[in-house]
């Protein structure tokens, strides 16, 4: 008469460990099939991927468990090498709002940055583009401005910085996604190296009033107080990025290399001691973080800073006037 013997402890935790590793890594590998194939070679891929996943569990259901160890090993080890062989690029077909990422030569207090963007929007889809090289001077920056948008979610926003010089000049940064042409963003794709990362700088009256009137986002503009030499560190901060991206591009991720964050890293170089908090990835709570540190001026209680750093209304009626830097800031604390 056989005697039936029930699997140990230890055996059940490694059968557990086992599928959950499985599971794990050809979920993770699956998504990034998803992201980086498409057409025929991603249906294909997936269903190769399935079939081996599957395999790896049956080995281990009969008790082949060394043998589905060492596959699932060796499977780790070969994604490992194909994740580490996908390297950013500056060179694809490139949609034309992000065609060109700023660059810059830098002589003492002269600036000259190349492909600074002034589209003029008449829709999403519908505008006339412009790539300007623009003359500026360290000793006219007179002022640092935040812009938050908000598009649906609250706690998530696109996060821009504004530098205002004395002749009335503003010019705005925007760490960006660089979508390839008729490409969507997807905020999964962004942890799986489906975009690369680039450093627009635009005019007020293109990448504001896109997001104003042509999107129709909550915008909201709040005066950062900084000092002279904050301001220039900032500044030439965004400028070395952006000839850094030029050298060597860089992957946009979306936790880690997004819009909030690549501020925060440029302002951990100006001051070391910048605190992490976690409104730095609830970009949407960023002026929360702003106003508790004293970097946003104010004499007012939050909530009523925040309800007077709204813009979207002043955006719309500004339109393309000359004078829409101005008029957006009409009532701004």
């Amino acid at each position: 008469m056989s005697v039936l013997r029930r699997p140990s402890f230890s055996s059940v935790a490694l059968t557990i460990a086992f599928w959950g590793l499985v599971c794990v890594t050809f979920l993770l590998l699956g998504l990034a099939v998803w992201y980086q194939f498409s057409g025929l070679r991603r249906w294909l891929t997936l269903v190769l991927l399935g079939c081996c996943g599957i395999a790896l569990l049956l080995l281990q259901q009969r008790e082949h468990d060394r043998l589905a160890w060492l596959g699932l090993a060796l499977v780790a080890i070969a994604a490992w090498a194909w994740w580490g062989s996908i390297k950013p690029s500056n060179d694809r077909e490139w949609a034309l709002d992000v065609a060109h990422g700023v660059t810059a030569e830098i002589d003492g207090d002269r600036l000259v940055l190349h492909n600074v963007r002034n589209f003029d929007w008449r829709s999403e889809t519908d505008f006339t583009p412009r790539w300007e090289t623009r003359i500026y001077s360290l000793d006219a920056l007179k002022s640092v401005d935040l812009i938050s948008s908000v598009w649906s979610n609250p706690a998530i926003a696109h996060t821009l910085i504004s530098f205002g010089f004395d002749d009335g000049r503003f010019l705005v940064f925007s760490a960006e996604i660089r979508r390839k042409k008729g490409e969507a963003f997807s905020e999964i794709g962004g942890f799986f190296k489906k975009f690369e990362l680039v450093l627009i700088a635009a005019d007020e009256r293109d990448i504001l009033r896109l997001r104003t009137n042509i999107r129709r986002e909550t915008v909201s503009l709040y005066r950062l107080d900084l000092t002279t030499r904050q301001r220039r560190a900032l500044l030439l901060s965004f400028l070395d990025m952006g000839n850094a991206l030029a050298r060597e591009p860089q992957f946009y991720q979306t936790v880690t290399t997004n819009c909030t964050t690549v501020i925060f890293k440029l302002a951990r170089l100006i001051e070391p001691g910048t605190p992490l908090d976690w409104r730095i990835l609830l970009s949407g709570y960023l002026p929360d973080y702003l106003y508790d540190h004293g970097i946003i001026e104010h004499d007012l209680p939050l909530a009523a800073v925040r309800r007077e750093a709204v813009i979207s209304e002043r955006g719309q009626a500004a339109g393309t006037s000359p004078d829409f830097s101005a008029r957006i800031r009409a009532a701004v604390p």
